[in-house]
């Protein structure tokens, strides 16, 4: 799995977690309510990515209110299993722990801004190491938070899937040292904890985790990446208001009173007048918005389908399949006859 995929952005299953959190330190909610991805129908489902900068905002919140280490503390107890998806089981589900680890480290794009966050393991002298790497500063208290949570869910997931107490060889935090330790020493079950290290990572007994996993189904994990892959695939990234606004655009277009401006404008809670002042900043109209969603659903149908091109123009609310022709032939340099025959496989 690419760590490219939906760069600048995470899961809306992670973003509830965060928002979870800053509402139980006291933080009032119109502090973060009107952060991209903070809307109730992006933030309830799993279909939207929140973009980083929402939940990183939420984590420097937190650390207003508490100290870096009782935030990562409180993130975990809000962390329940199954909360992350079906990262929370690739990690847990595979014939053995390190197998586990793999497969969360692959597909960490599945919670996290694997765009800026990388995970890998390691093994060498009968020890196991999972490596976390955020290239924030060492003295930036909400980063410091972040890769505390990160090792610490993995130690936690593990040790319950295994049904037993996960002692690490040794921890290390990309971390100025905190003024208490004791949150840390409860999250890791150890006291060998060293500070500003390159890069943070949690070390295991190798015997610890090459057993087969209790709850071990054959070809289960094979199941569950190919999930995992769909489900990243099919998410959509929210990075700006004009990502709103293509959404909000195809669902008009997909409802009743179709993509009319009035009614996009009312998915979105402006007036007309104001969508198309806010399009015209960024760069874009209300028609040239309108003739790319045409022209993507238009070559699709063109190439996957043996749709007529009147049958075509019809559904997507052409006069008449000459009118259809002309779009095709400024969009592409060719007519759709010739667009599909580009397009149709070699037998």
């Amino acid at each position: 799995m690419s760590s490219l995929t939906h760069p600048g952005t995470t899961s809306a299953a992670f973003t509830r977690i965060n928002a979870r959190a800053a509402d139980l330190l006291g933080i009032p909610k119109v502090a973060y309510a009107n952060l991209l991805g903070m809307d109730p129908e992006h933030l309830e489902g799993d279909r939207y990515r929140p973009p980083a900068a929402t939940n990183i905002r939420l984590w420097e919140l937190m650390v207003t209110k508490a100290p870096w280490t009782e935030v990562t503390q409180l993130m975990m107890e809000q962390t329940v299993f199954g909360q992350l998806g079906v990262w929370d089981y690739l990690l847990t589900s595979a014939p053995t722990p390190i197998e586990g680890l793999r497969d969360a480290t692959e597909f960490l794009v599945g919670v996290a801004d694997a765009g800026s966050e990388t995970m890998f393991v390691s093994q060498d002298d009968g020890e196991i190491t999972l490596s976390h790497v955020n290239a924030a500063d060492l003295s930036y208290t909400a980063a410091s938070a972040i890769r505390a949570y990160a090792l610490a869910i993995i130690r936690q997931r593990l040790g319950a899937a295994l049904r037993k107490e996960l002692v690490p060889v040794r921890v290390a935090l990309a971390t100025e040292a905190p003024r208490h330790h004791d949150a840390l020493h409860a999250l890791y079950g150890t006291r060998n904890i060293d500070f500003e290290r390159p890069v943070s990572s949690i070390t295991f007994h190798a015997d610890d985790l090459q057993g087969p996993m209790p709850q071990f189904q054959p070809g289960l994990s094979a199941v569950l990446r190919r999930h995992a892959e769909l489900t990243i695939a099919e998410a959509i990234p929210l990075h700006s208001w004009l990502d709103l606004f293509r959404i909000a655009l195809k669902d008009a277009e997909a409802g009743h009173d179709g993509a009319t401006l009035a009614a996009t404008a009312s998915r979105l809670s402006v007036s007309p007048r104001t969508l198309q002042r806010r399009l015209g900043e960024h760069g874009t109209t209300w028609t040239a918005e309108i003739e790319d969603m045409r022209r993507v659903k238009v070559t699709q149908l063109l190439n996957a389908t043996d749709l007529s091109v009147d049958a075509i123009a019809q559904r997507n609310s052409y006069a008449d399949a000459r009118t259809l022709r002309r779009a095709v032939l400024r969009w592409t340099g060719h007519t759709p006859l010739a667009l599909r025959q580009q397009t149709k496989p070699v037998t």
